[in-house]
């Protein structure tokens, strides 16, 4: 019960700095700052559904997590490091070839991981895991 209040109080906390920075500048927006924007409203998105998804379980009497669970938060958390590596590395291509300020870049590359991270748990929640 407590791990799905720190859920909400983290997206809170999430939303609350990116909207003091979305109002605080918001007629300097470029379109990649929008971008970041929407992305970062899709990742408390997954976080509020997936807290709404442990409280409800919790309602239920199961249990918050259990051993499959567990295996399936530790394969998304290696296969998204594995997908992050390459991303970081067209990253890098990308900043050679393009002119991006290394905070841009930075931004771009911590986003990324947080979607591929989602994107794995999603797959992996519903498509399943095999017993090795």
């Amino acid at each position: 019960m407590k791990k799905s209040l720190i859920v909400f109080i983290v997206s809170g906390l999430v939303l609350i700095s990116a909207g003091l920075w979305f109002f605080t500048s918001a007629n300097k927006f470029s379109p990649v700052d929008l971008l970041q924007f929407g992305v970062i409203l899709l990742i408390v998105g997954f976080a509020i559904f997936v807290g709404f998804k442990r409280l409800s379980n919790v309602k239920r009497g199961e249990p918050v997590e259990d051993e499959l669970s567990r295996k399936i938060l530790q394969k998304t958390a290696a296969t998204s490091y594995y997908v992050s590596l390459y991303i970081w590395v067209f990253l890098i291509f990308l900043k050679d070839r393009v002119k991006i300020d290394s905070e841009e870049l930075l931004g771009f590359g911590i986003l990324a991981m947080a979607v591929t991270f989602g994107i794995s748990w999603l797959i992996l929640n519903f498509k399943g895991i095999k017993n090795d």
